[in-house]
């Protein structure tokens, strides 16, 4: 028989056992609780962000790949920039179909499918000598790709309770940084050692290892998402501030995607520069991305999401076009600084997009923006700066493009958000 929680002292007073403890003690306790139950419940999301990463260094590792690719394949630097704008297509797609798919199973199923997709595509990708077949490849990589997202996202917030959203998505997002610091390395390792067909190889034996492993060991997501609402659509579509988002969004991808997956190419091809040295100037050049991306966050927070977005859009669009001016003996430092604050455009975004949409829209808008964005400044950027390279001027491509992200920084300006979250209606 248990104790009773309320006893007899010697004064003969009757209080509560509990009391006993010293509010120090209790104190300590519950640090020490929160902190258990913060990393019990980080440990999922540490191997969706494996997954993530897998998912990111497949999309972009063709960048520090491209021009032994277009070598061997003999292909032109536009039909090469091409290639980026079929994976970009391929994602959009993924990630428009992604709520029919989990609103008829679950986000466990979709997120296992779209890593083994990964890893099958890729698989194609590496053994096809035929360009339209490896054409086929990328877009099955972006369409599988874009699967992911939404579920992982609806995956963490179901996983993790609400104060630590934050941390949890914040390790999730420090996959992307740590692909565009890796992906020339291990590009650069197989280069050296073996081909390009064996990097992409291994890279989809990983991701359907993955895929294989999530579906064995991995937690949550076993429940089903929700298909779109076409009133919600209605209302984002009035909304003249989102389709300004949408624009911004697209010079953002450009400032990062873009300009990343053609900056080795030009460097090799019109600027003579040693491959070796290119892919390491480009890696070191994304090392502050994880740092930086956090301290976007709390930019974002202090300047404001709209105050942030110019900053970041009108300082990368100088830095890029310097890529273009730059002699070469200035050229390693406007690379070294050209991403430096394009990784704060996306808290910013993402903070915006979420003060004009009210809660049932924001995945929409979501949906809709990222891949849009990914398809323009992922795809037609990189075909456009390919286009002026078979026009025997890369620069001409890079200074347009820096133009246009400077120019996006003033059309921030313009952006007008409420000071108040919208709510349902």
């Amino acid at each position: 028989m248990g104790c009773a929680p309320v006893c007899l002292e010697p004064s003969g007073k009757y209080i509560r056992r509990d009391m006993k403890k010293s509010s120090k003690e209790k104190s300590g306790g519950d640090i020490e609780n929160g902190i258990r139950s913060l990393r019990q419940q980080l440990s999922p999301v540490y191997f969706l962000a494996w997954i993530f990463l897998l998912n990111f260094v497949s999309r972009i590792i063709l960048s520090p790949l491209l021009p032994s690719i277009e070598k061997e394949l003999g292909i032109s630097h536009g039909q090469a920039g091409f290639l980026f704008f079929l994976s970009s297509a391929g994602y959009l797609v993924g990630l428009l179909s992604s709520g029919l798919l989990t609103s008829r199973s679950s986000h466990r199923l979709a997120i296992v499918v779209s890593i083994a997709g990964v890893g099958v595509s890729m698989s194609v990708v590496a053994a096809a000598t035929d360009v339209g077949l490896i054409r086929c490849g990328l877009a099955g990589v972006g369409l599988a790709a874009g699967l992911y997202m939404p579920s992982a996202i609806a995956t963490i917030t179901s996983l993790v309770d609400r104060p630590h959203w934050g941390k949890a998505i914040a390790v999730h997002e420090l996959a992307p940084n740590l692909a565009f610091f890796i992906s020339p390395f291990i590009a650069e390792l197989f280069l050296q050692w073996s081909s390009w067909r064996a990097a992409l190889g291994l890279l989809a034996a990983l991701a359907l290892l993955a895929s294989a492993s999530f579906a064995y060991w991995g937690r949550g997501g076993e429940f089903s998402g929700e298909s779109p609402i076409s009133s919600a659509f209605g209302e984002l579509v009035r909304a003249p501030a989102f389709w300004l988002l949408v624009v911004l969004f697209a010079l953002g991808v450009s400032s990062t995607v873009g300009v990343y997956a053609m900056l080795p190419l030009y460097l090799v091809t019109e600027r003579m520069m040693e491959p070796s040295w290119t892919n390491a100037v480009v890696a070191f050049s994304r090392s502050h991305g994880p740092i930086l991306g956090l301290l976007g966050g709390w930019a974002c927070d202090k300047l404001g999401a709209k105050q942030t977005i110019v900053v970041s859009l009108g300082f990368t669009g100088l830095l890029t076009l310097l890529l273009g001016l730059a002699p070469n003996s200035w050229l390693g430092v406007a690379v070294f600084f050209q991403p430096l604050l394009a990784v704060w455009f996306f808290p910013a975004a993402f903070a915006a997009i979420a003060m004009i949409t009210p809660p049932k829209a924001r995945n929409l808008a979501v949906a809709f923006s990222v891949p849009v964005g990914f398809l323009i400044g992922g795809g037609a950027i990189p075909t456009f700066i390919g286009a002026r390279g078979d026009a025997g001027s890369f620069a001409s491509g890079f200074t347009a493009t820096g133009a246009m992200i400077a120019c996006g920084g003033a059309l921030a300006l313009l952006l007008k958000l409420p000071k108040s979250l919208p709510r349902e209606r």
